[in-house]
C-alpha cells in the first residue's frame, strides 16, 4: 500500500510539474547583433580585425600656451602665428562684409563669430546644438548655415548679435541622411549656392539624390544637379582666370593602405559624371561594386592627392602678399587619414597648375602637424581663408585654433 502512494505522489508531481513547465514563459530569444557602424561600411572579412577607427576629436579649448606652433615649417620668407583660439571643432570659415569670422562645426554642433579687436581675437556661439553645422556661407550681409537637416539664414548678424534665423529647410528640401551629409557650402560668381550631397555609404549604389554638387538660388529655389559621381566633396573654388569650379573628392576606405587616391576635379561643364562608385582616382576600377568598362565616360582628375588623406579646404590664392609664383595657384588642406596604417596627409600642400588641368605639380606648403616616425599627429587642418590683406588663416579642427600664414621675406620673385 505504501508503495501505491508513492507510485501515486510520484505521477501527480510529474504531471503537474510538467504543466507548471509548459505553462512557463518561453525564454527570451537572442537580442539581434547591432548594426556594424556606418564607418565600418566595405570592409572586408579579411579586414575584419582592423584596429582602424575613425580618430576622436578634442573638442574641448586648447589654450595657445599648449598649441606646439614652432613644429610647423613652411617655405622661406612665410610665418606661422596663432590667430585665434577657444573655437573647438573649428571647421569652414567664412568672412562677413564687416570683417568678422564664422566658423562652422561637425560633432560639437556649433557655429562661432570670431570678432577681429585688433591685439586679440574673441569668439561667441552664433547658435548650439545642431546637427553637424559644418557648413557656413556669407552673402549680401546674411550668414547661411547648413547642418544635417537644417538650413538657417542670419540676416544682418554683424550689426544685430541677438538676431533670429530665419528658418529655410523646407525650401531647400536637402536629404537627411547622415553619413557623409555634412557639408561645406559656398556661394559662386554666379550668386548661387553651391551645396554637395555625399554617398551615404563608403562605397554602394548611391540613390538618385546623393553622390553630388548641387546648386540653388539663394532662397532654396532653382535647384540643379551640377556635378554627379562624387563620393564626398568637401571644398571647392573656382579658377579666377577661367570661372570654371573646380573641387577635391574624397576617396573611399577599406581599400588598402595605397589608396584609392583622393582627387582634385575640375567642372568644364556642368552634368558631367566623375566615377563614384565604379571608377576612382586615374582610372582605378573599384573592387566591390562592378559594371563592364566602369571607368568609361568618366571624366578623369586633374590630379590626385594621396591616399585617404581627408581631403577638404581648397582656395586659389588671389591676394598679393604671396610671391607673385603662388597667384592663381591652389592651397588644399589634408586633414589627415585614419583608414591607413601609416597616417598620411596633416598639411596644406600648394598645387602648380594649368587653367586647363593640365601639368599639375603636388607639393608640401605648411606641414609639421604629424610625426611621420611615431606615427602620431597633434593637429589637423580643416578649412583656407584668404583675408583682405593677402594673408591666409587655415583652421585646425583638432585644437580648436585658428593660425595665420603670412609672407614678409624680401623680394617677391
Amino acid at each position: 500500500m505504501k508503495s501505491g502512494r508513492t507510485l501515486l505522489a510520484t505521477l501527480v508531481a510529474f504531471t503537474f510539474g510538467g504543466a507548471v513547465y509548459a505553462q512557463s514563459p518561453p525564454a527570451p530569444a537572442a537580442a539581434a547583433p547591432a548594426a556594424p557602424p556606418m564607418w565600418q561600411q566595405g570592409r572586408s572579412a579579411a579586414m575584419a580585425n582592423s584596429p582602424l577607427a575613425p580618430l576622436a576629436g578634442k573638442n574641448t579649448e586648447t589654450p595657445a600656451s599648449e598649441i606646439p606652433i614652432s613644429k610647423l615649417k613652411l617655405p622661406k620668407g612665410f610665418k606661422v602665428e596663432i590667430w585665434a583660439t577657444g573655437i573647438p571643432g573649428g571647421r569652414e570659415m567664412v568672412r562677413g562684409a564687416k570683417g568678422k569670422i564664422y566658423v562652422g562645426t561637425r560633432g560639437i554642433g556649433r557655429v562661432y563669430e570670431v570678432t577681429d579687436q585688433g591685439d586679440k581675437r574673441t569668439s561667441r556661439i552664433v547658435v548650439d546644438k545642431l546637427n553637424q553645422p559644418s557648413g557656413v556661407a556669407y552673402q549680401d550681409n546674411s550668414l547661411y548655415v547648413m547642418s544635417i537637416d537644417k538650413v538657417l539664414r542670419y540676416d544682418g548678424i554683424e550689426d544685430k548679435a541677438d538676431v533670429q534665423a530665419v528658418d529655410m529647410t523646407a525650401t531647400f528640401n536637402i536629404p537627411r541622411t547622415v553619413h557623409h551629409n555634412w557639408k561645406y557650402i559656398t556661394f559662386g560668381p554666379d550668386k548661387k549656392l553651391y551645396v554637395p550631397i555625399g554617398a551615404p555609404c563608403n562605397i554602394c549604389e548611391p540613390p538618385e539624390h546623393a553622390a553630388q554638387i548641387r546648386r540653388y538660388n539663394a532662397d532654396g529655389s532653382g535647384m540643379e544637379v551640377i556635378v554627379r559621381g562624387v563620393r564626398n566633396s568637401l571644398g571647392m573654388d573656382w579658377h579666377p582666370k577661367t570661372g570654371e569650379l573646380w573641387f577635391v573628392d574624397q576617396g573611399r576606405d577599406w581599400a588598402g593602405d595605397a589608396g584609392p587616391e583622393e582627387e582634385l576635379n575640375r567642372m568644364a561643364k556642368p552634368g558631367q559624371f566623375y566615377g563614384y562608385p565604379y571608377c576612382h582616382a586615374m582610372g582605378v576600377p573599384d573592387p566591390d561594386i562592378k559594371k563592364a568598362k566602369p571607368c568609361e565616360g568618366v571624366v578623369k582628375p586633374v590630379t590626385t592627392l594621396g591616399p585617404h588623406a581627408a581631403v577638404l579646404g581648397t582656395r586659389f590664392y588671389t591676394g598679393n602678399m604671396f610671391p607673385t609664383e603662388y597667384k592663381d595657384t591652389l592651397f588644399i588642406a589634408r586633414k589627415g587619414s585614419w583608414n591607413r596604417t601609416q597616417k598620411f596627409g596633416y598639411d596644406v600642400v600648394n598645387v602648380r597648375v594649368s587653367a586647363d588641368g593640365k601639368q599639375a605639380k603636388v607639393k608640401p606648403f605648411l606641414t609639421g602637424f604629424m610625426n611621420a616616425k611615431e606615427n602620431s599627429f597633434w593637429g589637423r587642418p580643416a578649412y583656407l581663408l584668404q583675408m583682405p590683406d593677402g594673408a591666409m588663416l587655415v583652421s585646425d579642427e583638432q585644437l580648436g585654433a585658428i593660425y595665420r600664414i603670412s609672407y614678409s621675406g624680401g623680394k617677391k620673385k
